[in-house]
């Protein structure tokens, strides 16, 4: 049979958000799809016509997946397992490398379909150990391909991945833009489709991040209508991470609690304690931007510097990580180990995207403020308006710009004291 079924199984589920646990369910324990996916156990015909209902499948899709693969290289084979492996055990650069090789096998024995497959797979290995321009390059690549125009679904996952990776280099207009035009591809397909559940997130994040709230939060009224919180807890925990994530924004603090608590209950470390660290991160960063400094915000700190530090997340989720941390005593009134920790973070901000290179400068530079600094003040607060300015976020601009006629009023009139005396 060779790993064709396997390779799409897996695909198609985490398209949806589903752990294996989900897909399974009360049918097939965890270990058995394991082994569908790796191509260590055969399906049946009576598990195929299952595993296409729950998937929304027509039960012909996957019995030709079943058929044999056309390469006849083993290589490929062996490259595709290494790839799904080394994924399991979070070596992105090492799964990366390995599909980048099943796709050139593919390619080489003209399977269009494997080689689409493999190298979204290295585009998403890449974007996971932060290499952005490189997954950028990538992504155009197969947005440019017959593919993509030939299938709707695969169009608009390319969008997706590519307004995301835009969105974390600090690119947001291009992500808007392009998280737009996948959303617009999306209508095509069928209303319960979870591509569109992915589209949608994507252009939430986007928009959020521009400070267009009003936008995003309206699209997140759809967002939630879309997931079935009882057939997809995974997922349906991201969802209500990314609503919170608005609702706090917006400083509808009531809203952003209640989603996030929902999102801590049906998201588990032990399903995927990588993305337990992040959504840890991102509870506590929006937690504190809305001013909310209470034992929750530290927990959530705490939970994600654990959480990272076994997963050994990328440079710029550590330096995110201390940001938050950095932040906590901002607010809590250690001015002093929030400077240090933040001269050590701007030191790096090279690895960070430009909007959040940007919030380390606005910080240090409302920190120095704090501490009497005015003169490097200033420096640090022109530096955070220049890096909104280029990542398109024009509300961070003029806090930046509030803060700079702070400063130079308070110095004005300590000058014409000054002289009066």
């Amino acid at each position: 049979m060779g790993n064709g079924f396997g390779e799409k199984l897996r695909a198609e589920r985490l398209e949806r958000g589903m752990t294996q646990a989900e897909l399974g369910k009360d049918l097939y324990s965890p270990s058995y799809i394991s082994l569908l996916e790796t191509g260590r156990r055969e399906p049946t015909a009576e598990v195929i016509e299952e595993l296409a209902r729950r998937l929304e499948l027509a039960p012909k899709a996957l019995e030709a997946w079943s058929q044999p693969i056309s390469i006849g290289d083993a290589e490929y084979v062996l490259a595709g397992l290494y790839a799904r492996q080394a994924w399991d055990l979070r070596d992105y650069p090492l799964a990366a490398s390995h599909a980048a090789s099943a796709a050139q096998i593919a390619l080489d024995a003209k399977n269009t379909s494997a080689w689409w497959n493999m190298t979204y797979m290295q585009a998403e290995c890449l974007m996971k150990h932060g290499d952005l321009k490189e997954c950028q390059q990538i992504i155009e690549r197969l947005m440019e391909h017959p593919m993509a125009r030939e299938s709707v679904g695969l169009g608009v996952r390319a969008r997706q991945m590519l307004a995301t990776v835009y969105q974390r280099q600090g690119q947001l207009s291009a992500a808007v833009d392009q998280a737009m035009e996948a959303m617009k591809l999306a209508e095509q397909l069928p209303k319960s489709s979870t591509i569109i559940t992915g589209a949608l997130r994507a252009l939430i994040g986007a928009l959020a991040e521009s400070g267009r709230l009003d936008q995003a939060w309206s699209y997140c009224q759809t967002l939630v209508a879309q997931v079935d919180e009882n057939s997809m807890s995974q997922l349906a925990g991201e969802v209500a991470w990314v609503v919170g994530n608005v609702a706090f924004m917006r400083h509808d603090y009531a809203e952003g609690v209640k989603h996030h608590e929902r999102a801590a209950r049906l998201l588990s470390p032990a399903n995927d304690i990588e993305l337990w660290a992040r959504f840890n991160k991102a509870s506590a960063a929006v937690r504190l931007s809305s001013g909310i400094v209470e034992p929750e915000t530290l927990a959530a700190i705490e939970r994600a510097e654990l959480a990272f530090s076994i997963v050994s997340g990328t440079k710029s989720d550590e330096l995110e990580v201390a940001f938050i941390r950095a932040r906590w005593l901002y607010l809590t009134g250690d001015i002093v180990a929030a400077v240090e920790k933040l001269r050590e973070i701007h030191a790096e901000r090279a690895e960070l995207a430009k909007h959040t290179a940007g919030e380390v400068s606005l910080l240090l530079g409302k920190s120095l403020k704090a501490s009497g600094e005015l003169d490097e003040a200033l420096v640090h607060l022109e530096e955070a308006r220049k890096a909104f300015a280029t990542a398109g976020a024009q509300d961070r601009v003029q806090q930046a710009l509030d803060a700079i006629l702070e400063i130079k009023l308070a110095q004005k009139r300590a000058a014409a004291s000054s002289k009066a005396s």
